[in-house]
This record gives C-alpha cells, structure tokens and sequence, in this order.
C-alpha cells in the first residue's frame, strides 16, 4: 500500500522510517525519536514505544506512547498481520465496536502477508489484559458473552460484508483448515509434555489423523451453511481481551477475523473461560444467554434453540487443536488446562463423531509433512525429554 515493503527486521524500524510511513497520512509529520518500552514477539511482534513527535504529529492526535503491531518475530504467519492491518485501516473507523483505538494502518500489497497497525498502547490503558487462566465464572462468561452479541450484531447478515475481497470465509483459509498440518511438531512438543499427557484422549496419540479429519469436515460444514453471516473475532479467548476501568471488555488481536456464523467465538469463549464442570452445569443456558443478546440487537434470522446448539458442539473441533499447536511462552500459561477443556467439551458432546461418523477423509494426512519446524529452543527441550 505504501510507497516501500514494510521492514522486516526490527532493526529496520527506525524514526526515519516511521516518518515516512506515518507521512502517508500526516504530511509534514517528523517522527525525531522513540524509545521502546518493551517488545514481546510471538507468532507476531508488539512493540511498545515512546514517540517524540513534531507539531503535525501532536496536532494528528497521535498519542506519546503507542503500541505498534506487525511481524518482526521471523515466524511464518501467513496473512494475519495483513489481513489485521486491513481490518483497522478499512473498518475500525466505522463500526463502533469494542475494539482499541487506532492511528495508522499499512501493509504490502505484495503477497507477503506483512501489516502494521499503530494502536493505543492498552499497558498504560486503565484495565487490564484478561488471560487464558482468568476465572470468570458463569456470571462473567454470559457478560463478555453480550459483547461477542455486540460485535457480531454490527454487521449481521450485512452486504458489505462482501464488499471487502481480503476478509475471508471462516474456515476458509489455510490458517484455519491447516493448522493441525503446520503446527504439527508443536503439537507434538506439547503432546510429549506430562502435563499435557494427563488430559489428552488416549486417541490423539492413537490416532492423531482424526483431529485433521474433523477440523477437514468442521470446515467443510462451516463453509457449506446458508443462513446469516456476520462479522467473526476467530480467535475469542480471554487473553485476547482487555477489560476497561469501566468494566467494558474490548477484544483486540484481530489476526484471524472473518466472515461467517458465530459460534466459532461462541464456543472458543465459552469453553475457554469455563472450568469442566462449569460448563458442563451452564453451556446451554449461555449458548441461549448469547442467543438472546444477539437478538437483542435487532439481528434476523438468527438460529433457533435447537439449531444454536448443534452449531455450537460442533466447534470444540477447532479449540482442541487450535490449543495443542499453542506454546505457552507465546504469553499464554495455562496451555494445559485449555486442552483439557476442549478435549473435555468434544468428548461431552460427542464432536469429533457428529463431524466424521461416517464419512471418508477428505485427504491424506501425512504427520509432519510441510510442517513449520520448532524453534531450537523448543527443539532441544524436546530432544531432552524421556
């Protein structure tokens, strides 16, 4: 989009270079210096820094200390920093949504699947960042429930949702529909973990190729359903919220946004931020707590009862492989406990047969093969296990 390739070094990331990609918008905006509070790299790269701005920066309302967000960790991540950038460049601005402030938004056109986004720097935000390991409750799940109902009410069943060619299908992109292929030696790395071993079903070690088949028909499904489409987080856990001072839960890390049925969110949220036996005593009373709150934002055609829940137990397909190809050091702890709860919520339900009984695998699945390698750190570790 901008006149250059957006680095793709940290080291490139200089004032010099921020005034001219900021001069896009702001001409005659100096960027003299920064200094960075802090970077965190995990599949992507947020790096908190403090701005020295001329008066064109002052006067565009760029805030001192901002937080910008792209690739500079060196991992394969396909499209999702792009596919971000997009999001708020193209949309933020006219949705009121629960979402960060942003400033500026930018990516390549080149196939590379680079973005950037410069957004409010939520650390020195009031609130605070949920994680994985936050114990809402069934009180606290049906609230942030609402605010998934939000977010998927704006644009429900809503025409320009097809008016945007770079915001995909749920379920329709490779990092949807390969992830049990690609992260297949951090599945592996967890999976040889005691802690992980403790929660598993004896049939992932067994018979690994039915978490691909049930992810292979879970997409094939979600792409295949006719009724309302609306705008979808795809990545809806607590780690990836901010709870305001006002008590208002905003939902940032927009990687994986999409267009499709909701309870891809729904479920992720639900059996994320609920013990095993939470909910196992409320799952359907929130599935019907969000049902109406959608509703209640003058969404048609949203599915029945019945209908809501045989969307919903379909979704722990996704969960269960989604947090075996997670590393904690990535910022989430609790990893474990996330599997378990998955795993726990398709086996309830009986997710893996409602999607394979039946039915023939769609492909070969090969384990490894075009598989993203670990990291040496992680390689050793490994390496080292009994």
């Amino acid at each position: 989009m901008g006149a250059e390739p957006l680095p793709r070094r940290l080291d490139a990331v200089t004032p010099d270079w921020l005034t001219r990609l900021l001069g896009q918008r702001w001409p005659g905006i100096v960027v003299h210096a920064f200094d960075e509070i802090e970077c965190k790299n995990s599949h992507t790269t947020k790096l908190r820094v403090r701005l020295q701005l001329n008066d064109v920066g002052v006067a565009a309302g760029i805030p001192e200390q901002v937080c910008l967000k792209a690739n500079w960790s060196g991992m394969k991540t396909g499209e999702i920093t792009e596919r971000e950038a997009r999001f708020y460049g193209l949309m933020r601005d006219s949705l009121e949504c629960p979402i960060p402030h942003s400033y500026f938004a930018d990516w390549d056109t080149d196939g590379s699947g680079n973005g950037i986004v410069m957004m409010e720097d939520l650390a020195v935000s009031p609130g605070r960042f949920g994680a994985s390991s936050d114990q809402l409750g069934i009180d606290g799940v049906a609230a942030g429930l609402e605010t998934l109902a939000h977010v998927h009410g704006l644009l429900w069943n809503d025409q320009r949702l097809t008016t945007y060619d770079w915001l995909p299908h749920s379920m329709g992109t490779g990092n949807d529909t390969e992830q049990v292929i690609q992260y297949w030696h951090y599945i592996q790395f967890n999976l040889s973990d005691s802690a992980y071993s403790a929660v598993v079903p004896r049939w992932v070690y067994d018979t690994p190729e039915l978490m691909h088949h049930a992810l292979d028909e879970l997409s094939a499904w979600e792409v295949g359903q006719t009724g309302p489409r609306c705008l979808v987080h795809g990545d809806a856990h607590q780690g990836n919220s901010f709870l305001r001072a006002d008590g208002q839960r905003i939902w940032v890390d927009w990687q994986l946004v999409r267009r499709g049925t909701p309870f891809r969110d729904v479920s992720y949220f639900i059996v994320s931020s609920l013990t095993v036996e939470e909910r196992r005593s409320a799952d359907r009373d929130l599935v019907e707590h969000y049902r109406q709150a959608l509703l209640a934002t003058g969404a048609q055609g949203v599915p029945g009862r019945d209908e809501a829940w045989q969307q919903f137990v379909r979704w722990p397909a996704y969960g269960t492989q989604a947090w075996l190809g997670n590393i904690n050091i990535w910022g989430q702890s609790s990893g474990a406990d996330m599997v378990q709860r998955h795993f726990a919520a398709s086996e309830d339900y009986d997710t893996v047969g409602i999607l394979t009984k039946g039915k023939l695998p769609r492909r070969q699945f090969v384990p490894g093969e075009s598989a993203y390698r670990l990291p040496r750190q992680l390689q050793q570790q490994l390496d080292e296990r009994p």
